[in-house]
């Protein structure tokens, strides 16, 4: 059941990304490293009029993403397992709403910083691919990539910090639900931050 169920949430690359959603779809949100889903489920559940797709390449998180989808259908979910960079580079220009990246793996020896999601190159991609005015939400509990991805992102001439004291990075927002690893696993206080994708006529 459980395979079968990923063939038919499948995400499958292709020109528009609305074509694999129902037609009551209006935009559509990816979350690159979704964990065991709760995130996106949530996302997903309130938001009926997004198509979500979730990139995670562990098999035991999308195993019980599809746990949960037995369990709660939600016919507007689709599943990569695998590298969410094949997503992000495959999708048309201003086709994304809202980009989520969520407490990845922070490769916190200097020499695997290279392997860290956020970095330049993708920062480029990522403004290709999301609209004028879309969301990139980031948390990271991990003192050395904060700084890390803040100066990237700030660097970044296609981004504006949304954030306008200590409580917009300190407090997760209310339409922001806590994950799995945030509630059992993380190793200090978390930072939620969220950037808007300029309008390009002004960039």
């Amino acid at each position: 059941l459980r395979g079968t169920l990923l063939g038919e949430l499948a995400w499958q690359v292709g020109p528009d990304p609305k074509n694999q959603f129902p037609n009551t779809v209006q935009e559509v949100w990816l979350e690159v490293g979704f964990g065991a889903g709760e995130h996106l489920m949530w996302q997903a559940a309130h938001h009926p009029q997004v198509g979500m797709i979730g990139a995670e390449p562990y098999e035991m998180g999308v195993a019980k993403l599809l746990t949960k989808l037995e369990e709660m259908p939600l016919n507007t979910v689709r599943i990569h397992e695998g590298d969410g960079r094949d997503i992000i580079e495959a999708l048309p220009d201003s086709s994304l709403g809202r980009f989520f990246l969520l407490f990845p793996d922070p490769w916190p020896k200097t020499r695997h910083h290279k392997r860290r999601f956020l970095q330049m190159e993708m920062l480029d991609q990522l403004a290709r691919v999301l609209k004028d005015g879309a969301e990139l939400r980031f948390a990271t509990d991990d003192k050395s990539y904060l700084p890390y991805a803040l100066e990237r992102l700030m660097a970044h001439p296609a981004f504006d910090w949304l954030a306008e004291g200590p409580s917009d990075w300190k407090n997760r927002p209310a339409d922001w639900p806590p994950t799995r690893y945030e509630t059992k696993a993380i190793k200090g206080p978390p930072t939620f931050l969220r950037f808007r994708r300029r309008d390009r006529l002004a960039a």
